[in-house]
């Protein structure tokens, strides 16, 4: 048993100072090359709204993949 929350993880080889960081090897922002409205709007932390809805397909449409990519971190 740890001592450690069950929350907290790292790789193996990671520097204690570093636990609980995802390493950007692992860091994706999906698995499809078509993200959909409901996607970019979740990713933006907004409620899924009409109208956010509708601000999503605009981005989308002008901006394809990319649009979720700024979307996070």
């Amino acid at each position: 048993m740890s001592d450690e929350p069950e929350s907290v993880s790292a790789a193996p080889g990671v520097t204690p100072a570093l636990r609980g960081v995802t390493p950007d090897s692992l860091l994706h922002t999906g698995g499809s090359d078509h993200p959909s409205a409901e996607d970019l709007v979740l990713a933006s932390g907004r409620d899924l709204t009409p109208k956010n809805l509708q601000w999503a397909e605009r981005r989308l449409a002008q901006e394809g993949r990319s649009a979720i990519d700024k979307a996070l971190p």
